[in-house]
């Protein structure tokens, strides 16, 4: 497919952010009159990018309209996540549905063998549906450079080379779980239309980003949002990064081992879990430091970043829901004087897992819009 018209790119997105859209919606959104969005229209559809669903009647007056969803032949991103425990990954279409998808666990094996795994359902995936597959998205636990190199402390992989999955790929990104998650929910999630939304997912550690305006703050090599390595845990614990007293050692499975007298956990998040499923008051007690210890954290980065909303992914969004008035308290005590009026909603993310899944999908097609328009 060669290069096409910068207004056929842009109903192609516009679509994409609202699958269903009508022709008349799509007219209007983009700016131009309904002879041309016919034309548009017209030439996606011919080439299999976009479908025309039954006519729907106007509101009042004007003509009749149809709505315009991803062609069932059309185009198809693979979206990949490896947490700590487990591996997925899924074939989305425009619009941002899995049309299909493979999944498995693991048990904290060398990266090479997850990989692996994780390579021949990439695999599978693209002999399935062939020359529709666009690009591949995958989110790591943990640090990565240049969308490209995973550092996962807690798993002790090391310079992880993510690009393996799929060497020769033609649209190939990767990033950090956290970020990916915050990027979905700006655009689908509970941040969206958000001048500038804080997203902090919990998981083995704490990770996150700040979006803007529905584009992410990445940094210099795209590791900005490692909030869970600032210093407001306790200095006596050395986290897994070397350094001490991260904030992420307060809020994970780890601290809650530590509140009840419980050796280090090997899968915090596992551990995690089974302690918000307890109805014990040691339990209750230990759930409500970690969430208070969230609690301080978030005001700190709301003092520092002035979002409109903080969402709260992963082990994150079950703090929240196991103790909000001990969270709500410690956040509001930590705020500064003028925000205690009209702090920003905490709010748990919308897309809750499929958080960092979503955000991969959606860099794929943000680089395939791109590639598009040349």
């Amino acid at each position: 497919m060669g290069a096409l018209p910068e207004r056929a790119v842009a109903m192609l997105a516009a679509v994409h952010a609202r699958p269903g859209l009508t022709r008349a919606e799509a007219s209007r959104a983009l700016g131009i009159g309904t002879g041309g969005a016919a034309e548009v229209v017209g030439r996606l559809v011919g080439e299999r990018l976009l479908a025309e669903g039954p006519v729907v009647p106007a509101g009042g007056r004007g003509r009749p309209t149809r709505r315009l969803t991803a062609h069932p032949e059309g185009p198809l991103v693979l979206a990949a996540v490896v947490t700590h425990e487990s591996w997925r990954v899924d074939a989305v279409e425009l619009g941002g549905a899995s049309v299909a998808g493979l999944s498995g666990r693991h048990s904290w094996e060398p990266a090479g063998a997850v990989l692996a795994e994780l390579r021949r359902s990439v695999e599978e995936l693209r002999v399935r549906f062939g020359d529709r597959v666009r690009g591949l998205g995958l989110a790591g636990p943990g640090v990565v450079l240049d969308e490209r190199w995973l550092d996962a402390t807690v798993l002790g992989w090391t310079d992880v080379d993510l690009w393996s999955v799929w060497p020769d790929a033609g649209v190939l990104v990767a990033d950090n779980d956290a970020t990916l998650a915050a990027l979905a929910e700006s655009r689908r999630g509970a941040a969206v239309d958000a001048r500038l939304a804080l997203h902090l997912r919990v998981d083995a550690g704490l990770g996150g980003a700040v979006v803007e305006a529905g584009r992410l703050l990445g940094g210099a090599r795209g590791a900005a949002g490692e909030f869970g390595h600032l210093p407001m845990g306790d200095p006596a614990v050395r986290c897994a990064c070397g350094a001490r007293g991260c904030w992420g050692t307060a809020v994970d499975g780890g601290a809650l081992a530590r509140l009840l007298g419980a050796p280090e956990p090997r899968d915090p998040v596992t551990y995690a879990r089974q302690v918000l499923a307890r109805d014990d008051d040691a339990a209750r007690a230990a759930v409500a430091t970690v969430a208070a210890a969230l609690g301080r954290g978030v005001a700190g980065l709301v003092n520092a970043l002035d979002p409109d909303v903080v969402t709260l992914g992963g082990l994150g969004a079950e703090l929240l829901a196991a103790a909000p008035d001990e969270l709500d308290a410690a956040c509001r005590a930590g705020l500064m004087r003028f925000r205690g009026g009209t702090p920003p909603p905490v709010v748990a993310a919308r897309l809750g897992e499929d958080g960092p899944l979503t955000g991969a999908a959606e860099r794929v097609w943000d680089r395939w819009w791109a590639r598009l328009r040349r």
